[in-house]
């Protein structure tokens, strides 16, 4: 099972998720861990190769974790946010960009 790295505040972000967004996080993040696919992904190649978006859809709305499982022996958490809009705002792409840059060897 690969341990989690949360970069930066991601960890933080992901707790001020409603419960059962933050619920469904875990489970997806753990399926992950174990060497799993989450029910609902896609690739966001325009962060990184590798990078992965978790997919969660609440009656409080739509939120996202946004991770890489190839570096080393672990799974970074790159970022966690509440989706606002259709499209991915740049802001927040940028910001798991970043992330992304730090946890790189």
């Amino acid at each position: 099972m690969k341990p989690i790295v949360w970069v930066g505040s991601s960890k933080d972000d992901l707790r001020r998720f409603p419960a059962s967004a933050r619920s469904q996080s875990g489970f997806q993040l753990d399926k992950v861990q174990r060497g799993e696919d989450p029910d609902d992904w896609k690739p966001m190649p325009t962060i990184g190769p590798g990078v992965r978006e978790i997919r969660i859809r609440e009656v409080a709305g739509a939120f996202r974790v946004i991770y890489v499982a190839q570096i080393g022996q672990a799974l970074h958490v790159l970022h966690c946010f509440r989706k606002k809009t259709e499209r991915t705002s740049l802001k927040d792409l940028q910001l798991a960009r970043q992330r992304l840059r730090e946890v790189m060897p």
